[in-house]
């Protein structure tokens, strides 16, 4: 026998039952309704999270105007509280993105702690998307279209009617006489989805009846092949996990050597993976910068330019670097008071470990040409010394120097490079990290 529709959407959300609270995307439109009213009735006999529903209003046609008052009627006939937010939509070549990327940041913001955002995209829109995404030449990933589960901030992303018609949503909304919003711009064939909805779904549908159900079925396939991707790019990101012999320099990075043993797809699948969290990831036309990044020469030191920030490559390991990296201004800074910790601006900390020197004191950027003393071994050119070190380049420029006066007194000691000038103190250099806004 079929399960009843609460029945299944409380199976789907059996993982989340002891979540914080359950937050309901509302937007008024039959989904969104149908899903809130399914959960208010299970609160009412079932045990479930604390529930509230979200408005988000972007703000782009005047009929949207009416539909906070909507909602907050629809959720106080439910006894669910209602939250309203108002976003302000960034306009460019996507409208349809942009309002969704300012919708999920709203969603990003109340999702606290372990807490659920539930979204009522069903069946036919996950068949919309994987046409949609198919057509724009999506990969594997792309064409996994919708997960059921996604991590949102720090909590959960869930859409529990990915199995649900469109139809059967209807249906129950006759059932139990529920009123939602039509949105006018969901007719509006200028938009990529509303063209695919009411110019080529009803032909697909009329050819092959089972059009909608079978295209969903292809997207759960794809996801478990991602799935397999996924486990395979693991695999082969352990083996390029290897230490960096920069312990002190917290930002991603990765082992060359391991990465070339494989063949190129599971190079591509394997960056894929590791750059997903970091970028935008480029599309299969601009791999050949991976290429020209891997097959350089030893001795150079070429980058890729991603959309988020640029892959490093140093020696034989790869650095990544985001775009706030080179957000840092190189002027001279005074330290009037040494006995505390001197914030570089966009560099980081440096502090003294021990007594500090006497005397006016000052931190500096290369220019070149530095030449500092090194105990034991005289007047050094301070380039030679970081090539000594096999200090990455990128790093080089922002290597905070220690002035007194004219006179370049110390470098960072970096991990014992090299020797520090006394034995009664260090510097110590803690640079920006990806905690700090570099991810």
């Amino acid at each position: 026998m079929k399960p009843t529709l609460p029945a299944k959407l409380l199976q789907t959300l059996a993982p989340w039952r002891n979540a914080p609270a359950w937050h309901i995307a509302f937007s008024g439109g039959l989904d969104s309704t149908v899903l809130l009213h399914l959960l208010a009735n299970l609160a009412s006999t079932e045990t479930l999270p604390p529930l509230s529903a979200i408005h988000v209003h972007h703000g782009l046609q005047a009929a949207a105007d009416a539909w906070p008052n909507h909602c907050q009627t629809v959720c106080d006939s439910l006894g669910v509280p209602l939250r309203v937010m108002r976003v302000q939509v960034q306009l460019g070549a996507s409208l349809e993105r942009a309002a969704r990327e300012a919708r999920y940041q709203a969603f990003t913001e109340v999702t606290g702690v372990g807490e659920v955002l539930l979204t009522g995209q069903h069946r036919d829109d996950q068949a919309e998307t994987l046409l949609f995404r198919l057509l724009r030449g999506a990969g594997v990933r792309g064409l996994a279209a919708m997960p059921v589960h996604r991590p949102l901030a720090d909590g959960h992303l869930v859409r529990p009617l990915l199995d649900v018609s469109c139809a059967e949503l209807e249906a129950y909304a006759r059932e139990h006489q529920l009123a939602w919003i039509e949105d006018p711009s969901n007719a509006d064939p200028r938009f990529s989805r509303n063209y695919l909805r009411h110019r080529v779904f009803p032909t697909l549908t009329q050819r092959w009846p089972q059009a909608v159900a079978s295209l969903a079925r292809t997207a759960e396939h794809l996801s478990e092949a991602q799935g397999l991707l996924d486990e395979l790019a693991i695999m082969d990101l352990r083996a390029a996990d290897q230490p960096s012999p920069f312990p002190w320099l917290a930002l991603p990075s990765l082992a060359l050597a391991p990465l070339r043993e494989l063949s190129d797809a599971r190079q591509r699948n394997a960056l894929r993976h590791w750059l997903r969290h970091l970028t935008r990831l480029p599309d299969s036309d601009h791999w050949a910068g991976w290429y020209s990044l891997r097959d350089a020469k030893g001795d150079a030191q070429p980058l890729w330019c991603l959309a988020d920030g640029q892959l490093h490559r140093c020696g034989e390991r790869l650095w990544w670097l985001p775009a706030t990296w080179s957000e840092f201004s190189d002027a001279p800074v005074s330290w009037p008071s040494p006995q505390n910790p001197l914030e570089l601006p966009g560099n980081g900390q440096l502090k003294f470990i021990g007594k500090a020197p006497e005397g006016l004191l000052s931190v500096r950027y290369r220019q070149g040409g530095e030449i500092i003393e090194v105990p034991g071994r005289g007047r050094r050119d301070l380039k030679r010394l970081l090539n000594e070190g096999g200090l990455p380049g990128f790093v080089r420029g922002r290597l905070p120097l220690l002035y007194q006066g004219e006179q370049l007194l110390a470098v960072p000691s970096l991990a014992g490079l090299w020797a520090t000038p006394s034995d009664d103190w260090q510097l110590d250099w803690m640079p920006q990290t990806c905690d700090q806004g570099l991810s």
